[in-house]
């Protein structure tokens, strides 16, 4: 099994697993889910699942869920309560305080967040099921054998699995690493395991970055990497990670990097936008495709953006002086024959790759004739611009 190589490929995905970001479901204040985008995205998953393909779900937002159901239970414990008790709880409740009440939180989140989801997928005539892990669950063998069973039997009966961590009895990430598998220390790594055991085809992960930088996204001149091999990834630095989630961008990588080694397609992406999931399966450029595929040199954007300037400074110039760079790019083309021959037997390769095929491959050849022709053009736009 071999992941897709371009985007026009993503629409041929029968098993499709979506990771929602802490980022992504949560409000920008922390307190609560954002309702409005949380509906939006599972009107895309809805679209897929009904279309014959099979979702399944990991998603974040218990905690911040219970957060907002305990935050006021806390308040009044640690005033009116200890007026009306009879029991001095100002200790227990100040050492609960100091540990961001995660696991109180996880444990009453938890069933808000799936009644939530259950209700939401109601609408488009889809049942969903909680599957609830730890990452011990996929050290023992016979727990994790017996998860993705239940998992499968799952999909098998047209019912999209919401998996999330167990995080009321979930220890802290440990960074223990596993020889030949990926170690689960966030939602990006449990998506890419999950993905790989299933046989997923396609993993989306959604969190509030648009995809990968060449750079830390925050800095001048970065760039967004519309397509990316984890090869390269010691040519790319990582920035700092989201103020809600556990994981960030190095780990995404680490992640999808895993997922694409045994066959499952990756788009890392930005949940918070509209329309992200139906655009991605549209193949449109929205966020990184993890893609074997070598995709080297400046891209599209950035030449397009290059070559306007060029123009603007071109035009700028005395006739004199525009013909003659002209003649110096025509002469250039044959000067540098051997080079660009090399090159065009590398996009060639892409294009095979990707399904290119009949005519719009052959506009693709390059020969000694046609680069002859465009000297011959170029010089004559050159004679013509005195």
């Amino acid at each position: 099994r071999s992941a897709f190589m371009t985007r026009s490929e993503l629409k041929k995905a029968k098993r499709v697993v979506i990771k929602l970001g802490s980022a992504v479901v949560t409000r920008a204040d922390g307190q609560g889910l954002a309702l409005g985008r949380l509906a939006a995205i599972i009107e895309q998953v809805a679209e897929i699942q009904n279309s014959g393909a099979d979702c399944i779900m990991i998603t974040s937002g218990a905690v911040a869920f219970g957060k907002q159901k305990l935050s006021q239970e806390l308040l009044m414990s640690m005033s009116m309560r200890e007026t009306l008790s009879s029991v001095d709880r100002t200790s227990e409740l100040k050492n609960i305080a100091q540990h961001e009440l995660k696991r109180p939180n996880a444990a009453v989140g938890q069933s808000g967040l799936m009644a939530l989801y259950e209700a939401m997928f109601r609408n488009y005539g889809i049942h969903v099921g909680q599957v609830l892990v730890t990452k011990q669950d996929f050290i023992n063998n016979d727990t994790r054998e017996q998860l993705f069973n239940t998992i499968r039997e799952l999909m098998a009966l047209n019912i999209i699995p919401i998996i999330n961590t167990n995080d009321a009895v979930s220890p802290p990430p440990q960074e223990t690493v596993m020889e030949g598998t990926l170690n689960i220390t966030d939602n990006d790594s449990l998506a890419s395991r999950v993905a790989v055991d299933i046989n997923a085809d396609l993993a989306i992960l959604m969190s509030d970055v648009d995809g990968i930088y060449d750079r830390p996204p925050k800095d001048d001149g970065a760039q967004l990497l519309h397509y990316f091999n984890p090869k390269n990834t010691n040519k790319i630095k990582f920035g700092d990670k989201s103020d809600f989630g556990t994981g960030g961008m190095e780990s995404k990588v680490v992640s999808a990097g895993f997922a694409l080694d045994h066959g499952c397609s990756v788009i890392i992406c930005n949940g918070m936008k509209y329309n992200t999931i139906r655009n991605i399966m549209a193949g449109q450029n929205i966020g990184t495709m993890f893609s074997p595929l070598e995709v080297e040199g400046t891209n599209v954007k950035v030449l397009a953006k290059n070559a306007r300037s060029g123009s603007r400074k071109l035009s700028s110039l005395t006739p004199e002086d525009r013909a003659d760079i002209i003649r110096h790019l025509a002469k250039s083309l044959l000067s540098n024959e051997k080079e660009i021959m090399e090159a065009n037997v590398k996009d060639l390769n892409a294009a095979k790759a990707r399904g290119v095929s009949g005519p719009m491959f052959d506009r693709l050849a390059l020969s000694r004739s046609k680069l002859e022709s465009l000297c011959t053009g170029l010089l004559q736009i050159a004679d013509s611009s005195h």
